[in-house]
């Protein structure tokens, strides 16, 4: 004997689900998301001397990579590396 029309008919579970998943990527591709930076934020930004003298000092670092005049110590980079990782 086959019954007919019990329970929930013509519903797809799968089908609801995936319009689910539908309306939220749509909802989602409307948003943006925004960042403020305050002004004085800025401002510390832009008084910081510590910036410069990196720069120097990767300008000069790059200088002697192009130059073939920079010698790698690897001792010293390995007790860098040793001593950073036992802290």
């Amino acid at each position: 004997m086959k019954i007919n029309n019990v329970g929930m008919t013509g519903v797809n579970p799968y089908n609801l689900q995936a319009n689910k998943a539908g309306n939220i990527k749509e909802s989602k591709a409307g948003a943006q998301d925004k960042v403020e930076i305050s002004s004085a934020a800025k401002e510390m930004q832009q008084s910081s001397p510590i910036p410069a003298a990196r720069q120097a000092k990767v300008d000069e670092l790059k200088m002697q990579v192009e130059n073939g005049n920079y010698k790698l110590n690897a001792q010293a980079t390995a007790k860098g590396l040793i001593d950073f990782y036992r802290k």
